[in-house]
């Protein structure tokens, strides 16, 4: 039992003890930091303290903006400190060495001037020439007596027959022709000039109202020749094309304004596409399109862009672009799908970098420069006009720069790490990373005062702990209390 005593208080001294020691080591850590914070002084770690008196210093940055520089230490216009670089530093970025670049396969290109164009491929549909569509309507009211183009599809020329028409006003008006007629003839054996005058007056009342209904100019002259009313009227082909709609049969009642047929010309056919947003500066009226079809193999139309809307279609987000082929052959039908390729307009020596070399960081586009051999930083630049395999660079590049165009990615993760360390050093070009914790630290005449720790209540189930080696001779723990009863020491044995 005595035994099982004394085990006990010396496990309690034994705790003691370790508590004690992890105490002394937080608040010896926590000195200078909290000494410096109470102070508002900002520590610098070992490595850059020794790193600056060794090293000259070329100018200061901005962390956050690398393209804002001072030859003297101060506040960047966000209030942050300036960093400094150093000479030795090659003017900032990150350093790869040689080997490791060739082993993640890094490659450059060189900014220049060039002239670059596009080819706007998209789908196409045939469609009529709306300015070639004609509708014909009646202008009278009748019934059809006979058709002469009785189906869709049918080609028509100007002045072909399409149907007959018999209408009672168009007769009534054919007789008051005829009358007029004999009547001017009878006043031109007058003496009296004015009655001849009145009989021209008349006749040419009569014709004009005719040619008002459409009726055609031979038949008028047939009117005036034979002096015999007919009972129908034809009805020509105001134009050449084919018939694409017939809404009339013989037989059919025709009222006021009815469209009897619709003849669009097809020779010039119309091709429209829709093109993206992005893709607008590249479209231009009068540009060369070339055109292909999957039913018409090994044929290259060529057409012009005669037209682009003025509005955006919201749905797609698209904007039409309107074409024009010549269709002499009426190989070309509308509804078609057809493969359209836009030449778009060159720009001509524009500053343009591969399409590789640009990094997307949100809504920057970032790439790396070679600054010196073997080092790269990045820089953000604003881009132009897409063409195929280049951008053009409006601003952030100057002609004759290094660029990255393979292995950026590793590049510009390094850099993000470097960043990263570099915060944590408080050094914003840190090169590598040594750890030292408490390297040659001393502790002498450190001393703390515990007498009245109160310890009361705490629990440590599961805890080991080997304490075989420490030295407590002379240790004082008066007043600390410590609830221990299921904590196990390493190196003993359950009883």
């Amino acid at each position: 039992m005595q035994d099982e005593k004394s085990a006990s208080y010396y496990r309690a001294k034994f705790i003691k003890t370790l508590v004690i020691v992890f105490l002394i080591g937080g608040l010896f850590f926590l000195k200078g930091p909290i000494e410096d914070m109470l102070s508002g002084k900002k520590s610098k770690p070992a490595v850059e303290v020794a790193s600056e008196k060794e090293r000259k210093i070329k100018y200061w940055v901005a962390p956050m903006n690398p393209k804002f520089r001072s030859d003297k230490p101060g506040k960047s216009p966000m209030g942050m400190d300036l960093v400094p670089v150093y000479e030795d530093d090659g003017g900032g970025g990150v350093k790869i060495d040689p080997t490791a670049m060739q082993n993640i396969g890094v490659r450059t290109a060189v900014v220049e001037r060039r002239n670059l164009a596009r080819d706007i491929k998209v789908a196409g549909l045939i469609t009529y020439d709306e300015r070639k569509v004609v509708k014909v309507q009646s202008k009278t009211k009748g019934w059809v007596e006979k058709l002469y183009v009785d189906f869709t599809g049918k080609q028509v020329e100007k002045g072909d027959y399409l149907l007959e028409l018999y209408s009672p006003e168009l007769v009534a008006t054919s007789e008051e022709f005829i009358i007029a007629l004999d009547y001017y003839d009878a006043m031109l054996k007058s003496s009296l000039g004015k009655m001849r005058n009145s009989g021209r007056t008349l006749v040419e009342a009569s014709r004009r109202r005719l040619e008002f209904f459409d009726v055609p100019e031979h038949q008028i002259k047939e009117l005036e020749k034979t002096r015999k009313v007919k009972k129908t009227l034809h009805i020509h082909s105001p134009v050449k094309g084919v018939v694409v709609t017939k809404n009339v049969d013989r037989g059919t009642e025709v009222t006021l304004g009815k469209v009897l047929y619709v003849i669009a010309d097809l020779s010039p056919i119309w091709v429209l596409a829709d093109i993206y947003e992005y893709e607008i500066p590249w479209v231009k009226e009068g540009q060369k399109v070339t055109m292909s079809l999957a039913s018409i193999p090994n044929t290259i139309f060529e057409g012009r862009v005669t037209y682009i809307y003025p509005y955006l279609e919201i749905k797609t987000r698209t904007v039409q672009v309107r074409m024009e082929f010549e269709n002499l052959d009426l190989l070309l039908k509308p509804d078609m799908y057809a493969d359209v390729n836009i030449e778009a307009d060159v720009r001509e020596s524009a500053i343009a970098i591969p399409k590789e070399a640009v990094l997307r960081a949100g809504k920057k586009s970032m790439t790396l420069v070679e600054i010196s051999e073997g080092r790269f930083e990045p820089r953000e630049v604003r881009l132009g006009v897409d063409s195929e395999d280049y951008y053009e660079v409006l601003d952030g590049l100057e002609e004759g720069e290094t660029v990255v165009v393979s292995g950026n990615f590793l590049i510009d993760s390094e850099s993000n790490l470097k960043e990263v360390f570099g915060r944590m050093l408080s050094y914003d070009k840190a090169k590598e990373i040594k750890p030292k914790m408490m390297e040659g630290m001393k502790h002498e005449g450190m001393k703390m005062d515990h007498g009245d720790m109160d310890m009361e209540g705490m629990k440590h189930e599961g805890m080991k702990m080997d304490h075989g080696d420490m030295d407590m001779e002379g240790m004082k723990h008066e007043g600390m209390k410590m609830d221990h009863g299921d904590m196990k020491h390493g190196g003993e044995n359950e009883q």
